[in-house]
């Protein structure tokens, strides 16, 4: 049990108050007001039509968007094939450990290093 002291201030509870450090709204609305005005200007002069510059920008974008999308599949394909081999590996091992007994357990650790020392080889040499 705490004993009360009349010397100390019993604290008070802390109030949150989060402020973003770096956005300032007046210089971002500053900014796409620029923005706005330059697209304006540059409509006025013909160096840029009407249609064409906000079409462009979505197209290109949704260009980027599908790229990436369409990047995906071909590494969950790999790491799928990944957990295939790496499960039959070790339906094979267990069989094989069933049928041989200890044997088979020391000829993977007899194959382990070997591989391992095989594959970092390569790679090293190839850079």
């Amino acid at each position: 049990m705490k004993i009360v002291s009349l010397f100390t201030k019993a604290p008070g509870y802390k109030r949150f108050s989060y402020e973003p450090r770096f956005y300032d709204q007046k210089a971002e609305e500053m900014k796409e007001r620029e923005a706005r005005i330059l697209q304006e200007i540059e409509r006025e002069r013909g160096l840029r039509s009407e249609e064409n510059s906000d079409y462009r920008t979505r197209m290109t974008g949704a260009f980027s968007a599908a790229r990436k999308r369409s990047q995906a599949p071909k590494s969950s394909f790999n790491t799928a094939l990944i957990r295939l081999g790496v499960l039959l590996f070790l339906a094979l091992f267990i069989m094989a450990f069933l049928s041989w007994g200890t044997k088979a357990f020391y000829s993977l650790l007899i194959f382990a290093p070997v591989y391992f020392y095989l594959k970092f080889r390569n790679q090293n040499i190839s850079q």
